[in-house]
């Protein structure tokens, strides 16, 4: 596979888009890689933790690709966007914390994969947006169901309808990142590095290093029981409260049965470091 990369740092992986000269937009190719790769790292145990980002220094993924979009019929429409929802499900319910990795553009396509991510690190230049009415569409992977539920209804129509653009310090206010890094390139002597038209230049191994930092602290606790914590959040945001804490009961029972569980209360009373299993 060309389109996505998978890298693994011990249990963290990293998952790139790899278009580059097309600002990593989600063709149907890389949408079914994307789902491959996602398989792949969901059935490895030993990955704890995913990093999802794109390459280059100019977008995380600037949308879907419009060529493919323009000749569809109603019925082919459907279909599509039910592939890219499928995918960006996949990556949503995958188990084990995943992190957006946002650099440059998450436009369209690209807003909506980071938005199914479980958190989201930005870097400084990171742009965020859902411009699809301005095309004449809307949002067919998620976007608009998810960033409703993620920054409030009247955040999220303000910019599904109008079209615009939140830089990387309006998302971090507005509950869009967890994480702004300033990834601003500077030399030996801390000068900032720009290029020819005085635009700072992007520090690609100093972004993923912070977020490589950022997702680290996922991995002392027990993966059994964030997992569990994981569908206990994704599923009760689908329900009334009740019916979200009986759900949270269930799961409750349902972590008290694992290895990890009786590990961790045992290290705690023992005053010891737990030693987790995953199991």
């Amino acid at each position: 596979m060309s389109n996505v990369l998978l890298e693994r740092a011990g249990a963290v992986a990293l998952v790139t888009i790899n278009r580059p000269d097309k600002l990593n937009a989600l063709n149907v190719e890389t949408v079914s890689e994307l789902g491959k790769v996602l398989e792949e790292v969901r059935s490895d145990n030993s990955c704890r933790v995913v990093i999802v980002t794109g390459a280059g220094d100019r977008a995380f993924v600037a949308g879907a690709d419009i060529s493919e979009i323009n000749p569809l019929s109603p019925a082919e429409a459907e279909q599509f966007a039910q592939r890219g929802q499928q995918v960006f499900n996949q990556l949503e319910n995958l188990g084990k914390p995943v992190i957006a990795a946002v650099n440059g553009f998450a436009l369209g396509g690209g807003c909506e994969l980071a938005l199914a991510a479980s958190m989201r690190v930005a870097a400084h230049n990171a742009m965020f947006g859902l411009p699809e009415v301005t095309l004449g569409v809307i949002p067919g992977y998620g976007g608009t169901q998810r960033l409703p539920r993620l920054i409030g209804k009247g955040r999220a129509i303000e910019m599904i309808a109008s079209g615009k653009l939140v830089n990387a310090s309006a998302a971090l206010e507005m509950g869009l990142v967890n994480q702004v890094v300033d990834a601003r390139l500077v030399d030996e002597k801390g000068e900032l590095q720009t290029d020819a038209k005085g635009r700072p230049l992007f520090d690609r191994d100093l972004f993923l290093q912070e977020v490589d930092k950022f997702a680290r602290q996922f991995l002392k606790p027990s993966a059994a029981a964030i997992r569990i914590a994981l569908n206990a959040v994704n599923n009760g945001l689908e329900t009334d409260l009740v019916s979200g804490m009986q759900l949270e009961a269930t799961l409750f029972g349902e972590v008290c049965a694992t290895a990890d569980m009786k590990e961790g209360t045992l290290a705690f009373l023992e005053k010891r470091t737990p030693q987790f299993k995953g199991e």
